[in-house]
């Protein structure tokens, strides 16, 4: 064995290996961008779920838009009005009051008050039953699959599939928006956590066809509407929408809803 060429190659291996390392040294002070200390402190602040409700990618971007100026100090919907509050100190700023906000399924068609007009044995997900000839099994075509894609997507395990219609459970909530993005059906919206009553419908048919396809669906009687003591209600499209901001909870209009659409939260 040559014991030179041995001694010549370790060292112009050492060479290179230092060569490089001065390299990327003097390259990474000349690239180096300095980031706002703000930043990591309202990324270490925010929940680390990274979950993206926030329309940013992961806490950490939200973290930057945030010290940008690009995004509010209440952007976080899992952290809620106490991590705003905190970031809010970071920023030097005060925290405007944000409602608690949850997911709720617009429908109440569950396995014994909706029809189907046909049995769907595919895969367990209500975008591929979505794909079916009438958007799937259930005869109304607004209405919950119960294939649970929701569930799936749902980070906070708050979604379950309830006599074969979604449910949110409020309490475990963080409003991520998750489930409203994978609804085929686009039945799920963000509620008041303190809303009262709510309706539990998304068809759009006229009355007498939505009794057809289901028990409680909302038929556009307007009864709600005309005993509504704050003017809370509106019709449109033949379903009722109740506005969270008028009303305040008295149950009127659950008590003269024929079909009982109208639940309470």
């Amino acid at each position: 064995m040559n014991t030179s060429a041995i001694i010549t190659a370790v060292i112009v291996i050492g060479v290179l290996g230092l060569v490089l390392g001065l390299f990327l040294g003097i390259a990474a002070k000349a690239f180096h961008v300095d980031t706002d200390p703000r930043e990591d402190k309202i990324t270490g602040t925010l929940p680390g779920n990274n979950c993206g409700g926030c329309g940013y990618p992961g806490c950490s971007g939200l973290a930057a838009a945030i010290v940008k100026g690009e995004a509010p100090v209440n952007a976080c919907p899992v952290g809620g009005a106490a991590v705003a509050k905190e970031v809010a100190a970071i920023m030097g700023v005060e925290a405007d009051d944000s409602k608690h906000m949850v997911a709720y399924v617009k429908c109440a068609g569950d396995c014994e008050k909706a029809s189907k007009d046909y049995a769907y044995t595919g895969i367990e997900d209500c975008r591929m039953a979505a794909m079916l000839p009438g958007g799937g099994d259930k005869s109304c075509n607004y209405g919950c699959l119960g294939y649970g894609s929701c569930v799936s997507a749902c980070p906070f395990d708050a979604v379950h599939i309830v006599n074969g219609i979604a449910v949110v459970d409020k309490d475990a909530c963080k409003a991520c928006g998750k489930c409203i993005e994978a609804c085929p059906k686009k039945l799920i919206e963000l509620v008041p956590y303190e809303a009262k009553y709510l309706v539990a419908c998304n068809s759009k048919d006229k009355g007498p066809d939505v009794m057809k396809k289901c028990k409680a669906g909302c038929i556009g009687c307007s009864l709600c509407k005309k005993n509504c003591p704050k003017d809370a209600i509106e019709i449109n499209d033949f379903l009722a929408h109740i506005d969270q901001e008028k009303c305040e909870g008295c149950g009127a209009c659950a008590e003269k809803c024929p079909k009982k659409a109208i639940t309470s939260h």
